[in-house]
């Protein structure tokens, strides 16, 4: 059990693609033009369940069976998400009921941060199409080397860190099986937005609860942030 399992946590912890939007049909649609071009087999529930929430390169070593020299990687990666924010820079729109419940967030004291395997420029496409670049306190992403990609805990502990916060004194927001396992295994509790993946998947992945969206709150997850 989680240390401080029912306190209110200090502060909210969001994934970037299919929490803050509902954006993974689209990068989903890159990554199996990308694979239909290298003439390698993949499916949409490859991405939805297996990749979604990994970095690029770690993706490349499951969908070609090998780790891609650094400037190969890169270079399919650029392919990849050139292809993505083309698509859905049109569409950007917040998962609803969004800017009320940030704004709820912030009047509450919680401070607000992301924690996502999203490259940079995919990052800011995003948080600036919605008005949202000043909105959180902290943006982590998956720059370095050593930053593993979920489902391993790193993102999460690095947006903990920066927050000079403990992890348990943060509460998650996920869509992605991935996502959920990372952030457990930083030691964070975790709410589902119910996008990409189906409840009962991301419950058994360990999220404690689920929401279809930001408007629609389950009465434990309202009474545990705003009392």
């Amino acid at each position: 059990m989680l240390r401080g399992r029912m306190d209110r946590p200090r502060a909210i912890i969001f994934d970037l693609d299919g929490t803050l939007v509902d954006n993974m049909r689209f990068h989903g649609d890159a990554w199996l033009a990308l694979a239909a071009r290298l003439g390698v087999p993949a499916t949409r529930e490859d991405f939805e369940r297996t990749w979604a929430g990994k970095k690029a390169d770690e993706i490349f070593a499951i969908l070609l069976g090998r780790h891609l020299p650094a400037a190969e990687s890169a270079a399919l990666e650029q392919e990849k998400e050139l292809a993505y924010r083309a698509a859905y820079r049109p569409a950007v729109a917040p998962v609803r009921g969004l800017f009320p419940f940030l704004d709820r967030l912030a009047s509450a004291g919680f401070r607000l941060a992301v924690a996502t395997a999203a490259p940079e420029a995919n990052r800011l496409m995003v948080l600036e199409a919605l008005g949202l670049a000043s909105r959180f306190e902290v943006v982590v992403g998956p720059e370095g080397a050593t930053v593993r990609g979920k489902p391993f805990p790193d993102i999460y502990l690095l947006a903990a860190k920066a927050l000079n916060l403990p992890a348990a004194a943060c509460l998650a927001f996920e869509d992605a099986v991935n996502g959920v396992v990372s952030a457990r295994a930083a030691g964070m509790e975790v709410a589902a937005v119910l996008t990409s993946v189906g409840e009962a998947e991301l419950r058994a992945a360990g999220a404690r609860y689920a929401l279809p969206d930001f408007a629609s709150l389950p009465p434990e997850l309202e009474q545990r942030l705003f009392g």
